[in-house]
């Protein structure tokens, strides 16, 4: 490691240690376990179009062709293993450094890993829902349901997208067979996780709010904060001054409101980090539980925290 990455990795490092950190987690994150991200290196945003919520309920067909290939991808996500940075993450939590664990994704990989605080902020696909009568089923109960009821359903694929499902030629979707809630009669199902173009659940957005406004710190791990649905989080923490630093491969549209960027694969980063930051029970709690105050909009602007810079060129950044 150079001098100036060693650095700031301590620099990040000593902030760590100071207990009560908030991480908000994104795609980037999963991409080391054959998940890829929407907007990063893998760039799957750019050869894919994710469902929404408008066409997911009210176009059949749509429906169809999203439980035909998400059927096939879930076996990839339900086999994925969880990563260097994952266990990172869950090493930090287990020494008592985090407050809570936000993740914007879907794929379960921060519990798998050993994570204890987690918030879903877009749900899980190991979940099913009802839109009917809100009843939840696990995933694998469906998935041996869809595998009854499409006997010969063959088609393969190694790729899966970021929110579970891959890409199928018409052809393999024609004949899938979707089956319905088994709790009431034609009930529709979708998986329990927040598609576009739908709202996050207005109480889970408030445990986010809550665990962020009581934050020394906010880490931002893997996300390029391109949607409001995590952007707002680091809003509300540099309207508050509760530091913020973003570890992500390319810049993010919340670097502005950052006191550190790192451009570097976070399995990299992470592990580094855990050395760093020393045994467990060594945590040094520095601040107070912050006030709450009223909600950000994504017009609010960065607010000064009195963190040091860590002034290396390249990688990291003010």
């Amino acid at each position: 490691m150079d001098n100036p990455s060693a650095e700031r990795y301590a620099s990040l490092a000593h902030l760590l240690t100071g207990g009560d950190v908030v991480v908000l987690s994104g795609a980037g994150l999963s991409t080391d376990s054959g998940i890829p991200d929407y907007r990063g290196p893998s760039g799957a945003l750019r050869r894919h179009t994710p469902m929404t919520y408008q066409a997911f309920v009210g176009d059949p067909l749509a429906r169809r062709r999203y439980w035909a290939r998400s059927h096939l991808g879930w076996r990839t996500i339900a086999r994925a293993a969880p990563n260097a940075g994952h266990r990172a993450v869950a090493e930090l939590d287990r020494r008592g450094l985090l407050a809570g664990i936000l993740t914007q994704n879907v794929d379960g990989l921060h519990q798998a890993g050993g994570a204890r605080s987690v918030v879903e902020l877009h749900g899980s696909l190991a979940r099913v829902i009802c839109l009917g009568c809100a009843e939840t089923t696990d995933r694998e109960t469906l998935d041996r349901r869809l595998r009854d009821a499409n006997p010969r359903f063959a088609a393969n694929s190694d790729t899966v997208n970021p929110d579970g499902d891959v890409e199928l030629p018409d052809e393999l979707v024609e004949g899938f067979q979707t089956v319905d809630c088994q709790a009431c009669p034609g009930g529709m199902l979708k998986p329990d996780v927040v598609f576009f173009g739908e709202s996050v659940p207005p109480d889970r957005v408030r445990t986010c709010f809550d665990l962020v406004e009581r934050a020394r710190l906010l880490l931002v791990l893997g996300s390029s904060l391109t949607v409001m649905s995590g952007r707002r989080f680091v809003i509300r923490a540099a309207k508050l001054d509760i530091p913020v630093v973003i570890v992500n491969q390319g810049p993010t549209r919340g670097d502005d409101y950052a006191e550190l960027t790192i451009d570097a694969p976070l399995g990299q980063v992470l592990p580094e980090l855990v050395r760093l930051a020393g045994p467990a029970g060594a945590v040094h709690r520095t601040g107070q539980p912050r006030p709450a105050g009223p909600a950000a909009s994504d017009g609010s602007e960065p607010g000064g925290t009195g963190l040091a810079p860590v002034g290396a060129a390249g990688a990291a950044s003010r």
